[in-house]
């Protein structure tokens, strides 16, 4: 699963501001001729993505490449059942990353059209949110 090795602070507040507005990085194909771009805003846990990487990557068959372009390095704290209120914050459960719209999260290369659009519907099952498949501009069908 990903995770950081080392976080500079243990537990980082929730932010309300973080999510809002459209991604301003992370919006343009830079790897892979083919991709999955996110049109909602939400925050992934590792597991989600790790469960979309492995059903892609079990699609593909081992050709072609997998780019993740999302990684998940905000810690969620979460207090134990059945504990009263106060007493501060909980200890960090896991790792999400912060996914805005219009972010890609992940590339193929190396791939037809064909397997790369099924591999990229499979891991895009795997994820709460809605997605777009996308194409390279330079990309030509022959």
């Amino acid at each position: 699963m990903l995770q950081p090795k080392r976080v500079k602070f243990r537990k980082v507040q929730k932010g309300k501001g973080n999510l809002s507005g459209n991604s301003q990085r992370g919006h343009q194909l830079s790897n892979g001729t083919f991709g999955i771009k996110t049109l909602e805003q939400t925050f992934l846990t590792s597991r989600q993505i790790e469960a979309a990487r492995i059903a892609a990557t079990r699609y593909m068959k081992r050709e072609g490449q997998l780019w993740i372009k999302i990684f998940p390095d905000k810690p969620i704290t979460k207090k134990p059942l059945e504990v009263r209120m106060g007493k501060g914050k909980g200890a960090p459960e896991y790792f999400v990353a912060v996914i805005k719209p219009g972010r890609i999260m992940f590339e193929v290369g190396g791939v037809s059209f064909e397997i790369a659009k099924e591999a990229m519907r499979l891991a895009a099952q795997k994820l709460p949110v809605k997605t777009k498949f996308i194409v390279a501009r330079d990309y030509d069908n022959a």
